[in-house]
């Protein structure tokens, strides 16, 4: 790519998308982590350009917030009225000379519901922009099926003639397959005029952007295309069948980076891997595993089957089966699942372990700590080496306030013990099976914190007279035992 710089990219993203059936904006529905503008936001960065302007129409309040979140480096104009792309791109030009006075210098006009698109295709079509000397160069497409497509129709030298609609095409131009992505690279200065000369005497009383092709023709002015390699990247997103075939796609696209880049993956079209994860060589994801959000993995760790993770940190060794977690962080050759849940502000140390259906929220597990099943520890901090026997509970939440409860180094938590928070047990201190632990326990210590076993005879038959319980008792009782067989029989 040259040295000269765009002077402005437009997204057009004021569509209401009335296909998707949905109350969120077209253009903020995601694929694989980041939403539909945010994608062409980003390929649009890869050219540096000096304004980034993004019409907003349908849902404006939600776009507008989305947009300053996601790139507050970009402007913003409302297209109150959706007059067609011509309107559109005429709305944005008028803003940036208000602001800016006219940009000099290369404009490209982007469509916001195109998720596929990438850095480096934009980078081309800019490349081709300057190489070709056109007053405006266009992104095209050769497509299978090209029904329902503007064609691109060129002259004996290769340069675009014209773009002909569908609808409008005779049966020679509509063997035509290369197609017109509705992309562009427009000079500022031959742009402007067009676009104050595009009329609205068509089916839809629209301004079309497509029409300031035929008024530069119509100049004599040069008009260029590239043609996309992979054909998928121009593909809008206009209704649910669309988002999930992008998804797709995207998925795909993804999932081959990473496996080129050293990583595993028993089952590609089942592992969903969002554009913010980071991964280190010798990964091995397994089949239903789901990386989301900005999620990292350690080498030589092995994530999945049946696994989500949310904005997590997987660090190097590590093996988490059959898990759900948000916001966690395991240690280094640590061990997590089957069927665990890890809530946010959940840590797993080095070498630790959180076995079958244990849920973690707010806690942290040392270096070689075990949570080995059936458990729930909340808003705890255990030391390392520990071992948290099954079916404990940390109570950490008094119906009005939540309490933290600390377990020391090498301590042994007894199975079924409640630790009512707040409360300490000390460095290599036990509790007793079944115990309920209010207070704080020494270092060293044995805490037994559970009533004497009292037993009522009678009380079944008593309190459950006809019951089967009853008269498997009173079977019980009736039958004579060994001792009293043999003293029958003793002369």
């Amino acid at each position: 790519m040259t040295d000269r710089r765009p002077a402005a990219v437009i997204i057009l993203a004021a569509g209401e998308g009335k296909r998707m059936h949905s109350s969120t904006p077209k253009v903020l529905h995601a694929v694989a982590g980041r939403s539909l503008i945010g994608h062409v936001l980003e390929a649009a960065s890869a050219v540096d350009p000096v304004h980034v302007v993004v019409v907003v129409g349908h849902g404006r309040d939600r776009v507008l917030a989305h947009v300053e979140e996601i790139a507050p480096w970009a402007d913003t104009v409302v297209q109150e009225e959706q007059r067609g792309t011509g309107h559109a791109v005429r709305i944005a030009m008028s803003a940036l000379v208000s602001e800016h006075a006219l940009p000099s210098g290369p404009v490209i006009v982007l469509s916001g519901d195109t998720p596929l698109l990438t850095g480096d295709t934009v980078e081309a079509l800019v490349e081709a922009h300057h190489s070709s000397g056109a007053a405006a160069t266009l992104l095209s497409a050769v497509l299978a099926d090209p029904s329902g497509y503007g064609r691109v129709v060129r002259d004996a030298h290769g340069s675009v003639a014209a773009i002909v609609e569908h609808r409008d095409a005779d049966e020679a131009t509509r063997l035509i397959d290369e197609i017109n992505a509705g992309m562009y690279v427009f000079d500022s200065e031959d742009l402007l005029p067009a676009l104050e000369r595009i009329g609205t005497n068509n089916d839809q009383g629209e301004e079309y952007l497509t029409d300031v092709i035929g008024i530069l023709r119509a100049q004599s002015q040069p008009v260029a295309a590239l043609l996309v390699p992979d054909s998928h990247e121009i593909l809008g997103v206009n209704d649910r069948v669309q988002l999930a075939e992008a998804a797709a796609l995207m998925r795909d696209r993804i999932n081959d980076r990473w496996m080129r880049a050293g990583v595993s993956m028993l089952d590609p079209s089942s592992t969903w891997i969002d554009v913010d994860v980071d991964l280190e060589a010798d990964v091995t994801l397994l089949p239903q595993t789901s990386l989301l959000g900005p999620t990292s993995v350690g080498s030589m760790a092995r994530v999945g089957p049946g696994t989500t993770l949310t904005s997590c940190e997987v660090g190097e060794g590590a093996v988490v089966i059959h898990t759900w977690a948000n916001l966690a962080v395991i240690g280094p050759r640590a061990s997590v699942g089957p069927f665990s849940y890890l809530r946010p502000g959940a840590r797993i140390g080095e070498e630790a372990k959180v076995g079958a259906f244990v849920e973690m929220k707010n806690a942290e597990l040392g270096d070689g700590a075990k949570v080995p099943h059936l458990s729930y520890v909340g808003d705890a901090e255990i030391g390392a080496g520990a071992n948290i026997g099954a079916a404990t509970i940390f109570v950490n939440y008094d119906g009005q306030e939540k309490h933290r409860a600390v377990v020391g180094r090498h301590a042994r938590v007894g199975s079924d013990t409640m630790i009512v928070a707040p409360v300490t047990i000390g460095d290599g201190a036990y509790t007793a099976a079944g115990s309920v632990v209010t207070e704080d326990v020494p270092p060293g210590a044995m805490a037994v914190g559970r009533a004497r076993q009292r037993n009522i005879p009678g009380w079944v038959e008593r309190k459950r007279p006809g019951t089967a319980s009853a008269q498997a008792a009173a079977e019980h009782e009736s039958a004579p035992t060994e001792t009293t067989q043999e003293s029958k029989e003793t002369p």
